[in-house]
């Protein structure tokens, strides 16, 4: 295998299709390659940056039309993983009476066929400027085992991590178990991204103030708790701020957390990691403007915001 020298943001997860209600009767659906971390993955491309994915898919044409696609975002398969008995996993996603998504019923029919630890390059880690993970795979036994890895060799390399919590209930045994897995990679992030509903989730807490005094002991460098039209509230170095946002129209608000954290690491990769508090601002503020566009259009993907689309 020849390996890309180009720096990249690395991203490992699954590859998913989503089914996506076209109105609020959720009767009828259309089709989308989806997933948050396809999500993060081209909409980092989408922005002129360097994305490189890890994942796995099969033989069949769902798995062809996933890599297609992606390869027409410009998203780099090179450490992406083909075994011909893998079926792509797909989630109905009905939408609410405010154009809010839920994640309704998992399809997977392959689910023991996993990217394996041996199945990780250093090479695709020692180009990063940064590794995305979340916990959609961790549910599983080899997924996560290969997860730690990946994070085990991000610190090799000097790779800074990004998490986002990006937790899906219905996935699980129980609550318990994946609150317990997700904190266990808390204290390796250096970027932490989650929803208020999450946080309250992670820490057993009821109030923004209370999740976040739960977090610090982790010293993690940046938290980031996206809340909708009322922007993000981030924990920068032990120092909380509010990161406002301009007020949209909401469609569709799929994908609007993935398109958020892609304009991050976007910036991370161009212009390196933000030395100050007032960069750190600067990027945030990037990421708002970028989940706000995408909750303006329908779908995920579909939605994520293009680099012309900023300028605009």
């Amino acid at each position: 295998m020849s390996y890309t020298q180009k720096k990249h943001v690395l991203i490992y997860g699954d590859a998913f299709v989503d089914y996506i209600a076209e109105d609020q009767s959720n009767l009828t659906f259309t089709t989308f390659l989806g997933g948050a971390t396809v999500n993060v993955a081209a909409g980092i491309a989408r922005l002129g940056a360097s994305s490189a994915f890890i994942t796995v898919t099969g033989d069949d044409t769902t798995s062809e039309f996933v890599r297609e696609e992606l390869q027409k975002e410009g998203v780099d398969l090179t450490f992406a993983k083909l075994k011909s008995d893998k079926r792509v996993s797909g989630v109905y996603v009905h939408l609410t009476e405010d154009n809010d998504r839920i994640f309704h019923t998992y399809i997977d029919e392959t689910p023991n066929i996993q990217v394996e630890i041996a199945d990780l390059f250093a090479e695709a880690f020692y180009n990063a400027s940064a590794l995305h993970i979340c916990s959609g795979t961790m549910f599983h036994s080899t997924a996560l085992q290969t997860t730690r890895e990946a994070v085990r060799l991000a610190k090799e390399y000097g790779v800074p991590l990004s998490v986002d919590a990006n937790i899906r209930p219905l996935r699980w045994k129980s609550e318990a178990l994946c609150r317990e897995t997700i904190m266990s990679f808390v204290e390796d992030t250096h970027l932490l991204k989650l929803t208020e509903e999450e946080l309250f989730f992670l820490t057993e807490t009821a109030t923004l103030e209370d999740g976040l005094a739960t977090l610090l002991p982790y010293q993690v460098p940046v938290i980031l708790v996206t809340a909708g039209e009322l922007g993000t509230f981030a924990v920068i170095d032990g120092s909380m701020t509010h990161v406002g946002v301009k007020p949209v129209v909401p469609v569709d608000t799929t994908g609007a957390g993935d398109a958020f954290i892609a304009g991050i690491l976007r910036q991370i990769h161009l212009k390196g990691r933000p030395k100050t508090h007032n960069e750190w601002i600067d990027y945030i503020s990037f990421g708002n403007k970028l989940g706000a566009l995408c909750a303006t259009k329908p779908g995920a993907l579909s939605a994520m915001p293009r680099i012309e689309d900023i300028e605009e």
